[in-house]
């Protein structure tokens, strides 16, 4: 058998045929992706799309499997609890680089502010929680790891067979020679804000006006978040969230542990015992419930909280961005003293 599956890959890599082989999760792939009959299906469907099918032949028969990133898309941060994950990024380091990045790059925050309704801290901590300002983008090869999770993570398959698809379109857009070329996360997130291949191509722009939409350029990865979050509805002005007083027994029926879009108002939580400890400015609200190093926290969310879940959809994420972003601005304040 052994010798079978070498010798159809040698002629696969000669003649580009389109042989059928067992199916990628009952066998252990060694060679290229083109013995995947998904990657057969996937290069049709490219050039559908107007691809050079030797183009993507030649391009596919160089990627072959990804272990690393196999085995973080089935760990990842979010799946810790949240009086741990906070301490992931709720750092004194991240606080004061994040107040460095913000006075290195005033002009294009306030500018991007002013355009789009987005906080300026908001946008340093998402920065700030995605790559510590641009220390760490990430060293995997985003055609090779999007090609794995499209071909081998079963879970989301089709997901990540869309993302190959935006990728692609986004590398013949851009003009970039060598498709293997970008460097991102394990998910495949690119640039300063990790924006995946289809939010790159959708909400990336270029906000410094040089002709390229360049995530890794810190004012084009400003201009882009804030365009997100405008994009995605966020509401100037708004609030995100408080700490909820909770009383009596009815409260977590309505809390919820996930990214839940907002649908009740402050009168209607507080008939099931729930009080803001001060004003929120949204038009709907969530009661969230996390858990804490003392047992469970709970917090009235409004509709930008919600946006920024809209970014991660992990509730956690979206409070680590909020809290950060304070501690950020704090310790801007006091620096200016």
């Amino acid at each position: 058998m052994s010798s079978f599956r070498f010798l159809t890959g040698f002629i696969l890599l000669l003649s580009f045929s389109n042989l059928t082989l067992a199916e990628p999760s009952k066998v252990r792939q060694t060679g290229s992706y083109l013995s995947y009959p998904a990657m057969q299906k996937f290069i049709n469907r490219m050039q559908q799309k107007g691809f050079n099918r030797n183009y993507l032949l030649q391009t596919f028969s160089k990627i072959t499997r990804d272990e690393d990133v196999l085995r973080k898309v089935n760990s990842p941060a979010e799946a810790k609890p949240w009086n741990i994950y906070r301490k992931i990024f709720l750092t004194q380091e991240r606080a004061d680089v994040g107040v460095s990045f913000w006075n290195r790059h005033h002009r294009a925050l306030k500018a991007a502010s002013q355009q789009y309704g987005i906080p300026e801290e908001i946008i340093v901590a998402i920065i700030g929680v995605e790559t510590l300002y641009g220390r760490n983008t990430g060293k995997h090869n985003v055609l090779r790891s999007l090609t794995t999770l499209a071909m081998d993570f079963p879970k989301r398959q089709s997901f990540y067979t869309e993302e190959l698809d935006h990728y692609l379109r986004l590398i013949r857009e851009e003009k970039i020679p060598n498709p293997a070329s970008l460097k991102g996360s394990y998910a495949g997130a690119m640039g300063l804000g990790q924006f995946i291949s289809s939010s790159y191509r959708n909400f990336a722009i270029d906000f410094n006006g040089d002709g390229h939409k360049d995530l890794w350029h810190p004012e084009d990865a400003i201009g882009s978040v804030a365009n997100y979050f405008s994009r995605h509805g966020w509401k100037p002005n708004g609030d995100i969230t408080v700490p909820a007083q909770i009383k009596g027994r009815f409260y977590d029926n309505i809390a919820t542990t996930d990214a839940a879009k907002p649908k009740y108002s402050l009168p209607q939580l507080a008939q099931f015992g729930v009080t803001p400890v001060s004003n929120i400015n949204s038009t709907r609200v969530a009661l969230l419930k996390l858990q804490g190093d003392r047992g469970y926290e709970y917090w009235i969310t409004g509709d930008n909280f919600y946006v920024i879940t809209r970014y991660n959809h992990s509730p956690k994420y979206a409070m680590a961005i909020y809290q950060l972003a304070r501690e950020i601005k704090r310790r801007k304040l006091l620096k200016h003293k």
